[in-house]
């Protein structure tokens, strides 16, 4: 009871469960008997989880159980088997795919992974890969989509039965060969299983040499932009600037640029110098208005003789002074810069507290705009009470004239507080000195109540010892 899949990458060999799953293992027999299987799309491979197969749309959608090609559209679909249960417990584990209604077709699963409890009771075990593990590891790590499907078409080209206990059922017609793949099921929009990924197949070593250096020079301009000194990684040196080194301490700027300029116009030459001492760390940048010039500069000026030095000319790498224009060409640096000093400016919104600052104000957020519009506001105010002043000058003097009896009341109010307050300290002042001088004489009475108890008790001891009372003692012991 087993049955051998031919894959793209490799064969597996399937114990069916045919004691325990009879009829999935029935369906799953018959569908290859008739060759279903041929050329179907392994179209869901999760790391470690699982592999998916069975449909011949590729899709995930579609497939009919064996029954539908007996019985018609109405068995397309068989009832699951759950009594007895098996586990996906390890690796190998060959499920039928339940479609939502606990209903099964022709797509099933194998495991990639173990303990995988929470497909128990969902998916239908009714099988284990009991060889071609290797195979199975290597689709499961093949390289996928976010959607799971793989880059590279993994097919199973044709499946062969080992061992059928089961009778074919009447009705099943069972072709003498396997079928021609058409175009459409080999059309599948992605690398074909057949196809080699192999680039450098065929060519020499010097242009394998270039490929792995730019595949190179690609991963360290990706780190660099990573880091933070390349703005992008497709980011292109100038073509027109001129790197020179190994250049004499003594050299200048204005020498470079004599010597440079029977080649064309130049643009800028600049020797770098050390920016703590000023003194030149031997390399310069020479930047031509055509590219023409450069590339003469190039080929004419490499190993020549300047200040008693052998230079050494190349194109320039650097893009410290491009103007970069992002990948949309859209912006520049300036563009960014621009953009982060409106970022630093203050906000335009304030707090209303502090335009009109008030006891119980809330914190309302007011623009710059209301703001001027009070200033503005209070302004005129302003002036419209210097020209109320003006008319009404004679009104004030009245009221001056009236504000001082009010002054006078206002004093007078004050002057009784304070003699009100005063006789209030007056009075605390006397009650605390007369409990003071109560407990002093409480002190006092007490303690002459206590010598007069001592003097009581002393006359009675003088009494009890008087000489009346010895003598009689004495006389007593003699008789």
């Amino acid at each position: 009871m087993a049955v051998l899949l031919e894959t793209t990458l490799g064969d597996l060999v399937i114990d069916l469960y045919t004691e325990e799953r009879p009829r999935a293992c029935l369906n799953f027999l018959k569908l290859c008997k008739v060759k279903y299987y041929n050329y179907c799309l392994i179209y869901n491979v999760q790391r470690d989880f699982i592999i998916q197969t069975g449909d011949p749309m590729g899709t995930g959608r579609g497939g009919e159980s064996i029954f539908c090609q007996l019985y018609g559209d109405q068995a397309r679909f068989f009832e699951a088997e759950k009594v007895p249960r098996i586990k996906h417990k390890k690796k190998g584990t060959v499920s039928m795919v339940n479609n939502g209604n606990d209903q099964h077709g022709s797509q099933f699963l194998i495991t990639t992974g173990e303990n995988l409890d929470y497909l128990d009771g969902v998916h239908t075990v009714f099988g284990e890969v009991t060889e071609g593990m290797d195979v199975l590891k290597t689709i499961n790590e093949t390289f996928v989509d976010k959607d799971f499907i793989p880059y590279q078409d993994i097919r199973i080209n044709h499946t062969v039965i080992l061992d059928d206990p089961f009778e074919d059922p009447p009705g099943l017609s069972v072709p003498d060969r396997s079928p021609e793949p058409t175009k459409e099921q080999l059309d599948s929009g992605r690398i074909g299983a057949d196809e080699e990924i192999d680039d450098l197949k065929g060519r020499s070593a010097d242009e394998i040499e270039e490929v792995q250096a730019e595949k190179e020079a690609k991963t360290r301009a990706i780190l660099l932009e990573m880091v933070g000194d390349l703005p992008d990684a497709e980011v292109k040196p100038p073509e027109n600037v001129l790197f020179v080194c190994k250049l004499n301490p003594v050299t200048t700027d204005e020498d470079l640029e004599i010597i440079f300029s029977r080649f064309g116009p130049i643009k800028s030459c600049e020797v770098i110098r050390d920016w703590k001492t000023g003194e030149s760390l031997c390399y310069a940048f020479i930047e031509f208005e055509k590219e023409e010039d450069c590339e003469k500069a190039y080929f004419k000026m490499d190993n020549v003789l300047i200040d008693d030095r052998r230079i050494h000319v190349d194109f320039s790498q650097s893009v410290a002074k491009i103007k970069w224009k992002g990948k949309g060409e859209r912006y520049t640096k300036d563009d960014f810069k621009e953009y982060e000093k409106e970022r630093d400016k203050p906000s335009k919104l304030a707090l209303k507290e502090k335009v009109k600052p008030k006891q119980d104000a809330k914190y309302d957020l007011v623009l710059d705009e209301d703001i001027d519009e009070s200033q503005t506001s209070q302004s005129h105010l302003a002036k419209k009470q210097k020209k109320k002043k003006h008319h009404h000058s004679e009104d004030e003097e009245d009221d001056k004239r009236t504000k001082k009896p009010k002054d006078s009341d206002r004093k007078h109010e004050e002057r009784c507080r304070e003699k009100t307050k005063g006789e209030k300290k007056d009075r605390h002042r006397s009650r605390s000195r007369s409990q003071e001088r109560d407990y002093t004489y409480s002190k006092q009475r007490d303690k002459y109540k206590e010598d007069v108890r001592i003097r009581d008790w002393d006359k009675k001891a003088d009494r009890s010892r008087s000489p009346k009372k010895s003598k009689d003692k004495e006389r007593s012991k003699y008789r």
